[in-house]
């Protein structure tokens, strides 16, 4: 009863906004056509969105993680990889907002290593046990080979300094080949647990944003750094797939210096360790990032920047001649740059609870294969900074993936991309927004009506958005999906929907009054709401020619998926 009667105020409420809209404007508005031809194959639909990533590694094996964790798990059909800092810091397990520890690595009165692996087991056991597999962050200093290891612990909070984080964990090692033990010690402790088979799929990374305050050394010293972790990683398993260097967006000259230099060292450099040319890489790693900001009362996102970062870096790396087709892994790619700093104390993250980081999500991941194929490099993940924060007030606007338990509309995004296999196949640039431009200007004139389309031997997907970098109130926008290339037969038609009525625990709990503590049956109906749902009856169609056409108003932020089945 509770459901049905949230629905009726929400579409009474759309009704409402609908009506708001001058007629004219509603009246006036030419449809949109996208064209998608099935038949013309761009590349594998590679996962690249199956890649997350979070600060806080602690909360992984907790109630709520392990809850998420599971549910990622599940909405991809290959397997899902995790990213997490502080996986090698000194302390107590305790889990606080951009702070973790495992007590990995102590030393006895003599100074002698002490290792403890029972928190990063129980990490990676959370993954394992699901199927996922991790991107081990090699990182960050134990307070014991700190070269200044006090203060070590931060109690950063929202609205704190940002720069009160970076203590003692953030220093080089006192003593490299100490450093170079605990490392080789990691990963042979792995394979005996997982195996080596396992093991030899996860990737392994050195640090993370060397380039800023997360590494208080020189470029020097993180490539030193680096030269005596590869080398520990391959000693322990010669076939173990490492990487780095993490660096910020490259669009920033100075992160462009960080990482032109540690791609000239690895392949032209004398290495530390064994006094010879080049370091072992396997993938390569840095961030992109967007830029949010308020303009006249409403949030104003910016993915040109994001894109200019992802961009820069392919043309980096694609001036390597031998690194060119190596894996890239996007370390962190994101709206913007702090996962912990809350909507209450940052206004212009109130993106993240509704369907604007939804929208963004699905119009900036399509642009990344597209960046990716023009440069001819090989995109293998993206990761999206954002998992959950434990015990922390309803939607209070992290950049998360749910709250308290419940899904965000975000998360229904990636449940669309899990059902895209395949091949990527054609939708014809003749829009607003192509890569390009959605790079150099953003998405500041018309909106960004656009789609994403996959398909596979028994099924097809198409991803279709309605985005906009100014979260305004504007009317639904007509679109017609013209779909080329399907068999000419029986199928079923499932058409999924995110906006504000759809796939959308957000709106529910405003509509229940924005409780601080929601009772038992709220609770329920909001896990139901921020679940994937159908905008219509899944119906048979036969397609004629191989063609069909499905037609929609889709609003403005709105995200639909046309799953195809026969």
């Amino acid at each position: 009863m509770l459901l049905k009667n949230t629905k009726s105020f929400l579409l009474s409420a759309a009704l409402c906004s609908a009506l708001a809209v001058p007629f004219s404007s509603r009246s006036q508005q030419a449809p949109v056509t996208i064209d998608v031809n099935l038949a013309t194959v761009k590349e594998p639909m590679k996962p690249i969105w199956a890649f997350f990533g979070y600060d806080e590694p602690n909360y992984t094996y907790m109630k709520d993680g392990k809850k998420l964790l599971t549910e990622m798990a599940q909405f991809s059909k290959g397997p899902v990889y995790v990213r997490a800092h502080s996986l090698l810091v000194t302390g107590d397990g305790e889990a606080a907002l951009k702070w973790g520890s495992t007590n990995a690595y102590t030393e006895d009165a003599q100074g002698n290593p002490v290792y403890d692996w029972t928190i990063v087991d129980k990490i990676f056991d959370t993954y394992i046990e699901r199927g996922m597999k991790p991107i081990a962050q090699i990182g960050f200093m134990p307070q014991a080979l700190s070269t200044k290891p006090e203060p070590y612990r931060h109690h950063w909070k929202p609205g704190d300094d940002y720069n009160d984080i970076y203590l003692g964990w953030a220093y080089p090692p006192k003593d490299y080949n100490k450093w170079a033990e605990l490392v080789y010690q990691w990963v042979k402790h792995s394979v005996s647990r997982y195996g080596q088979k396992e093991v030899e799929s996860w990737y392994w990374e050195l640090w993370n944003e060397p380039n800023i305050s997360y590494w208080k050394g020189t470029m020097e010293e993180y490539i030193k750094l680096y030269d005596y972790t590869a080398d520990a990683v391959k000693r322990a398993l010669p076939t173990a797939k490492v990487g780095g260097p993490e660096v910020t967006g490259p669009s920033w000259d100075k992160s462009q210096v960080w990482l032109k230099a540690f791609l000239d060292h690895v392949t032209k450099g004398k290495n530390y360790v064994t006094g010879k040319t080049g370091t072992p890489l396997d993938f390569i790693t840095y961030h992109a990032k967007g830029a949010p900001k308020l303009v006249d009362g409403h949030v104003q996102m910016n993915m040109g920047t994001q894109m200019r970062d992802l961009d820069k870096g392919f043309e980096i790396v694609a001036s390597y001649p031998t690194l060119k087709k190596l894996p890239i892994i996007i370390g962190e790619s994101d709206p913007e740059g702090c996962a912990a700093c809350s909507e209450d104390v940052s206004p212009q993250n109130a993106y993240r609870n509704g369907t604007m980081y939804s929208s963004y999500t699905a119009a900036s991941f399509a642009r990344k294969y597209e960046l990716a194929h023009a440069r001819g490099v090989n995109l293998l993940g993206a990761v999206s900074w954002s998992f959950e924060f434990e015990d922390q007030a309803w939607f209070r606007g992290f950049r998360d993936l749910a709250t308290n338990g419940v899904d965000k509309p975000v998360l229904n995004v990636f449940r669309m991309f899990g059902m895209m296999e395949g091949n990527r196949v054609e939708v014809k640039q003749n829009l607003a927004y192509d890569f390009k431009r959605v790079r150099d200007e953003s998405v500041r004139g018309e909106a960004d009506i656009n789609g994403l389309a996959s398909k596979s031997a028994n099924s097809a997907g198409v991803m279709v958005w309605n985005y906009h970098d100014d979260n305004v109130p504007v009317a639904d926008a007509p679109v017609k999906v013209l779909v080329k290339g399907l068999p000419s037969q029986k199928m079923m038609l499932y058409h999924y929907r995110i906006d504000k009525e759809n796939s959308n625990s957000y709106e529910v709990w405003k509509s229940m009054g924005s409780p601080k503590q929601p009772s038992g049956e709220q609770i329920r109906v909001l896990e139901k709401a921020g679940q994937l749902e159908l905008l219509t009856s899944p119906e048979w169609i036969t397609p004629k020619n191989g063609s069909t056409t499905v037609e929609m108003k889709l609003p403005r932020q709105a995200v639909s998926f046309l799953h195809f089945k026969w």
